[in-house]
């Protein structure tokens, strides 16, 4: 399949690593000094669990258009980015084209449908633990890396030709790959602990282990599980009642090192994607009259550092 990879950071550096690995077509569009350092070194991928991985001859461009039309493209980019981003990816977007974002968040599709058209939307999300360390160098923090993704109800069946065919090139790649009965339903699932765990680690400042270690820090997780759940039920997605369970025994199962991408911004001064997140789960609280008393609080705390700032 020919894939292309918009914003290569520590998910999309990964899964198209993967791909590429094992023979798919594989473009990366990056920029700056990681662009720069992918073009003469090749893109790596650094691991305690898993090997490491080196593609030498990786395809990389800061332009989209320079690629033309693909059959997939992994939208991995930051949430604020979203909408520039799009208008960038239009030239390879052709008449079956599937755009799968495996962003943070629960409004992601509808801004990129907006632009580019709902049939070339595939719901997607990610389970991995990595970030860029330097300048085409990827650090993998665990052993998991899995996708979920298929067809929006509007679409049809879940399981389109595009999406059994990606599915099968994930499953040569080594990657997870689940096609959910619902992918609306999967990706409120991922919402709820996302959002916990960008919240929590991000509070502590450090990783899921420091939060894992502590009996409060402990309870505030699950807290912030059940709000989110709360508020998703009241939007009227129909949650499995093991949605709370499953997601706290992954809390459980994660390795100590494990943190969020935005406890990794927050660290580094960057922008973080807190109003997309616990910031979204409290405004919708609102709307909805469902208490949020736990990420209210955090996302009040976190809300100084939203726009980027350096810790003191």
């Amino acid at each position: 399949m020919k894939i292309a990879i918009m914003g290569t950071g520590g998910v999309g550096g990964v899964f198209g690593a993967l791909l590429a690995k094992a023979g798919e077509d594989v473009t990366f569009i990056a920029r700056g000094a990681h662009l720069k350092a992918i073009r003469e070194n090749g893109l790596q991928i650094v691991s305690k669990t898993n090997p490491e991985i080196h593609i030498k001859d990786a395809k990389a461009t800061d332009d989209p258009a320079e690629v033309g039309e693909v059959d997939i493209v992994l939208f991995c980019v930051k949430l604020w980015d979203t909408e520039s981003a799009a208008e960038l990816i239009k030239p390879m977007v052709g008449k079956d084209t599937a755009v799968i974002s495996l962003q943070n968040g629960i409004s992601k599709d509808e801004t990129l449908a907006s632009i580019l058209g709902k049939e070339h939307m595939v719901g997607g999300i990610s389970y991995v633990a990595s970030a860029i360390t330097a300048p085409g160098i990827i650090e993998q923090r665990g052993d998991r890396q899995k996708l979920v993704f298929g067809e929006f109800a509007h679409n049809g069946a879940t399981k389109s030709p595009r999406v059994a065919r990606f599915e099968e090139a994930c499953k040569n790649a080594s990657i997870h790959a689940v096609v959910p009965d619902s992918i609306e339903v999967a990706i409120w699932e991922k919402f709820v602990f996302l959002v916990a765990m960008s919240s929590l680690c991000a509070g502590v400042r450090g990783s899921i282990g420091i939060v894992q270690s502590h009996p409060k820090t402990r309870e505030l997780f699950i807290e912030s599980m059940k709000e989110v759940l709360a508020v998703a039920v009241a939007s009227g997605v129909d949650m499995p009642a093991e949605t709370l369970d499953n997601q706290i025994a992954y809390f459980e199962s994660l390795l100590p090192e494990v943190t969020a991408s935005m406890q990794v911004d927050l660290s580094q001064g960057n922008r973080i994607e807190l109003p997309y997140l616990a910031g979204t789960v409290v405004e919708l609280g609102e709307k909805l009259s469902v208490p949020t008393a736990v990420l209210r609080v955090l996302n009040g705390v976190l809300s100084p550092y939203a726009d980027g700032a350096t810790l003191k």
